[in-house]
Formats: structure tokens, sequence, C-alpha cells
């Protein structure tokens, strides 16, 4: 069963903060992903095991013409060995650039939510650590954990994420102290993307954890005289509770004041479709999440086209 998305809904629903989650279950707790992440569901298949491999890599198959990663999410929640049944399906999905798929048990049925339904788990349940939830919901009368699949692989394959090898590798580079704000849920990925700026020479960053309080940071400052030493330039990811990344950058496109500020988004999910629904909604940029290289690259080339923009309003 594939997934279709098709490109006029994508820009019918641009900004409004909401997520369509697919539930699934595994030992009878039900989960969930955003629609956005999944390509395909399949019926589960043999696999063949490699070597070596992560205990929660099931290892890989070849539907067609493309490898597979296999995870056996039952064991990365539970570390434990599940039963595989006849009945497991395979969600297969597509984000950092990668085709990797899961294995549940059940499918139970999409929903749609707004972002604002979407509660960060207490810091208590995961003792201090960041978990593995971007956020509880309420769907159809059951309380659903939307899974950061992001995270998931991130820990299985650290390769795949940020790595900072890709800026240090740009050797000395100038300090630069404009302004940048950040909204970016996952503590992991916002201290490597502080790490990595920083290394580049970056020294005034604030950072917030959703886009809800990335906007009313913005909002508090809109009417300052020196709004622009407060801020320069946004980057936002998309998923995020209370508010997504969208909905913040069609607010502050549409914002008198706050409309030129340069926004980069820079998230797991940006494929052809999902340029799409950026570009319509104003976004000057749009990169996916292992790219940091080519972020430090578009932020200095964002911060002198906005200097340059300021420079001619004042003249």
């Amino acid at each position: 069963m594939k997934v279709e998305k098709e490109k006029e809904g994508i820009l019918l629903e641009s900004g409004t903060n909401e997520i369509e989650i697919m539930k699934f279950t595994i030992q009878g707790e039900f989960y969930g992903i955003n629609v956005a992440k999944v390509k395909e569901i399949m019926m589960a298949a043999k696999v063949k095991v490699m070597p070596h491999a992560h205990p929660a890599v099931e290892g890989i198959f070849k539907p067609r013409d493309i490898l597979i990663t296999v995870i056996d999410l039952g064991f990365y929640l539970t570390n434990e060995y599940l039963e595989h049944k006849s009945r497991d399906l395979f969600i297969v999905t597509n984000f950092n650039k990668m085709t990797v798929a899961f294995r549940v048990q059940s499918i139970e049925g999409i929903s749609r939510i707004s972002w604002k339904d979407i509660q960060k788990p207490d810091k208590t349940l995961t003792h201090g650590e960041e978990g593995v939830a971007t956020g509880i919901a309420q769907c159809s009368g059951e309380l659903v954990t939307i899974l950061d699949f992001e995270k998931i692989v991130a820990e299985i394959a650290p390769e795949t994420t940020i790595q900072l090898a890709e800026v240090e590798q740009m050797g000395d580079r100038p300090i630069c102290d404009k302004p940048l704000v950040i909204a970016e849920d996952s503590i992991l990925l916002q201290k490597m993307i502080d790490d990595a700026l920083s290394r580049a020479g970056f020294t005034d960053i604030k950072n917030f954890n959703n886009g809800k309080e990335a906007w009313d940071y913005l909002k508090s400052i809109r009417h300052d005289s020196d709004l622009y030493d407060k801020v320069n330039l946004v980057i936002t990811d998309i998923e995020m509770p209370e508010m997504d990344g969208h909905r913040l950058t069609k607010l502050i496109k549409e914002d008198e004041r706050l409309k030129h500020l340069p926004v980069v988004i820079f998230s797991s999910l940006i494929d052809d479709q999902m340029r799409i629904k950026g570009e319509a909604l104003g976004a000057d940029e749009q990169l996916t999440k292992p790219e940091i290289g080519n972020l430090v690259h578009v932020i200095d080339h964002l911060l002198e086209r906005f200097e340059q923009n300021i420079k001619h309003e004042k003249e």
C-alpha cells in the first residue's frame, strides 16, 4: 500500500499547523509516525541478516530495485526479541534522504490533528534525558506516542546524522555575532546544531523548543526599534509540538515587520513535495538535516543578503 501525497493537497494545507499521524501497534501499545515520513506499507518479508549489525537492525531486503534496511522497532522499544508473525508489517519510510523499513505489528489508521494538541512527555518518564517520543497525542480516544524516528536512526547509525567534521574541514572562519533564532524540539539535535554553528564562528544563537516559543519571542520584539540587533535569521525544524516550522514560516512571512527576516527550514522531511510547500510559504532556503556544512554556507549567504537589503532600506 503506497501512501499518496498529492501536491495540490500539500499546497492547500500549507501552514495550518496540522499533522497526519499514522497509528500502529507493538505489544498492544499505540504509536504514531508522521505520514509525511511514510513512503509505503508492506507485508513483512524475509530479510537477510547482516553480521555485526546493531541489535535492532533485523537485516536487509530488496522488494524491487533498492536494498532497504529493516529495523525491528519492537526490539528497539522493549529491548526484547518479540515473536515475528505472518501478519507483521513493514512501514517503509523516507527522511534525511534515506529509505528505512520498520517492523510493526498492525496499522490502526490515520488521524489528522493539530500540533497544539501534541504534548512533550515529562522528563521524569525518561530519567531526565530526552526520550524517543516527539510527543503524546490523543487520536480517536487513544493515547498515541509519536516516535522520533530521526533520533532512532541516529542512535543506530550515528554516521547518518549531523557530522561536525563537515564544519571542522572548513578551517578557521571569522567570528559572526549576527543574532540567529533556532526552533528545534530535539535536545540532541539542538545541541549538535549549536556545536556546529559555534565551531563555524557564530556567537549569538537563541534556541527555542518549538515554533510557538520562537514565535512568542519574535512577537515580543517585533516593534522594537533595535529589532535587527536581536534577530537576523531564523532556522526552523518542521516537526515540533505546539507549532510546526511551516506555521512559523507562514506567520513570519505574513508579518509586515518580520517578513524580511531570512527563514531556513532545516528538516529531515525535505523532499520535492515538501520543498514545494516551503516555497509556497516563503522559506528562503530548505535543507535536510545532515547537510550541516551546507547550512553554514547558506547562513553566510542569507546574512550577507539581509545586511545589504537593510542598508538599501535605510538609504
